[in-house]
């Protein structure tokens, strides 16, 4: 529902962070509130969770870190908060590599994160994030890509259809060979390497 608050952080406690846009004060939860400062006017990227009983907005200093929440998060066994805790430790770097190579050990020094949970991650995420690229703190995806927007924006479109990171990968270099105008015309072609 929402993408980010661009206003001035009026509050900052130990868990969240209240965010004032335009006389509206947003509750912010947040893996480190101390990056930020009260009085600072700042943008903070947010996700909006609604549970059975409790809605809440969870913020991220830049895109990426609410790109690895939002994937930390559909893995079975690993809800918000513990996201958050994960994210904390502000090594996104670390996190993918951990993922990348079965590092269960590195993920399993993180709160409520056993040995099955990470096993879960590194199953359920293994290649997502290489498939967009490796990313790090204040950079954007694209920026890590190749560069070249409308193919990215096509591969993003196969992901949203439901194709897996592994699937695009693969294609991926063969539509880079591709010299096409438009992320239509890269997704059509994507469909056609796909099936």
């Amino acid at each position: 529902m929402f993408e980010y608050l661009n206003g001035l952080i009026t509050i900052v406690t130990p868990s969240y962070i209240v965010v004032d846009v335009k006389g509206v004060g947003y509750k912010v939860q947040v893996a480190n509130p101390y990056r930020y400062e009260e009085n600072q006017e700042t943008r903070v990227y947010v996700e909006q969770v609604v549970r059975d009983n409790e809605q809440a907005l969870y913020g991220f200093y830049d895109s990426n870190e609410k790109n690895i929440f939002l994937h930390l998060i559909s893995v079975s066994g690993i809800g918000p908060k513990s996201a958050l805790a994960i994210l904390a430790g502000q090594d996104l770097q670390g996190l993918i590599h951990a993922i990348e190579n079965d590092d269960v050990k590195y993920l399993t020094k993180f709160p409520k994160i056993g040995r099955k949970t990470a096993q879960q991650i590194i199953l359920d995420l293994s290649g997502k994030f290489t498939a967009e690229g490796q990313m790090t703190l204040g950079e954007e995806p694209a920026q890590l890509t190749s560069g070249n927007q409308e193919l990215e924006d096509g591969l993003a479109a196969l992901e949203s259809l439901g194709y897996s990171p592994k699937e695009i990968s693969r294609i991926k270099p063969q539509l880079e060979k591709e010299n096409l105008k438009s992320a239509d015309e890269y997704l059509r072609a994507g469909l056609k390497l796909i099936k």
